[in-house]
């Protein structure tokens, strides 16, 4: 590891509660890798009306290159961002802030880091594929968005059927609101809701909705096989858990950051021994 200096880069992560979160050690090791002269570290920021601008503002007195947001501060620190891409201004929420010279960006790579890992993880192209997702909160919101970007055509699913229209919405053209029964007939299958998550034995789809030839997608990665995923691989259907997409996501931050294709190798080590 690189000494650290009083040259060095600094990032970080901030959420209420961070420190359980794998973003320092999985962009540290991308610095080693590199051989870049950056340091991530955690910084908790206590839930608060003015705490997105406050981490802002912090930004640019400090000088912190970049940060990883996690909740709850996602969309406060969209709107206190001197710069939004079409993403986040379409999400009203952000996961990744580039400072810039004092010129904050506030960008969302969670929906794009899924559709990346899917197509180097699990050699799954989702342009042109129906794509059927399961919930309509942040996450699903942010996989909607971007995998109608990617070119899929979206059924959002989920018990609230205001919330679901307003999901499918992001998708545009590509969007409907649609129910279980449709899951069938889903080229991919996304679950972005928390039901299997921890010691949850359930699963958010019925085992006869599944069949051959689908991708099932569940965003948890605690536990690395949910009950939704077993379900899927005990039909012959492909079965991917959380961890690529956390991966992913996390990469296309250190790549902002720095402008280096990030190093995928050294990162995934790092999910995969965070988690056996």
């Amino acid at each position: 590891m690189t000494p650290i200096t009083g040259a060095t880069i600094t990032v970080g992560v901030i959420g209420d509660p961070v420190r359980h979160s794998l973003s320092p050690a999985l962009h540290n090791a991308a610095f080693a890798a590199l051989d870049v002269d950056a340091v991530s570290v955690a910084y908790p920021v206590a839930t608060g009306d003015d705490a997105g601008l406050s981490a802002v503002e912090a930004m640019r007195t400090l000088g912190i290159r970049g940060l990883s947001v996690t909740m709850p501060h996602k969309e406060s620190v969209a709107a206190a961002a001197d710069r939004r891409t079409a993403a986040v201004d379409t999400l009203g929420s952000a996961n990744c802030l580039v400072n810039d010279d004092g010129v904050v960006t506030a960008h969302s790579t969670d929906g794009d880091g899924l559709v990346r890992s899917l197509l180097i993880e699990s050699s799954v192209d989702v342009s042109g594929r129906e794509v059927a997702v399961i919930g309509a909160g942040g996450a699903a919101r942010a996989v909607i968005d971007a995998l109608a970007r990617a070119g899929a055509s979206i059924t959002v699913v989920n018990r609230s059927a205001d919330r679901a229209t307003a999901a499918a919405a992001l998708a545009g053209e590509r969007g409907r609101v649609g129910v279980a029964a449709d899951l069938s007939a889903a080229d991919v299958i996304v679950n972005a809701t928390p039901i299997g998550m921890g010691s949850d034995p359930r699963s958010p789809v019925e085992p006869t909705l599944l069949r051959t030839g689908q991708v099932v997608v569940d965003l948890i990665y605690h536990p690395a096989r949910t009950a939704l995923l077993d379900a899927a691989a005990a039909v012959g259907a492909q079965a991917v858990n959380g961890l690529p997409m956390l991966l992913h996501q996390a990469a296309m931050q250190l790549e902002l950051w720095t402008g280096e294709p990030a190093p995928v190798d050294a990162m995934r080590a790092v999910v995969e021994a965070s988690f056996t």
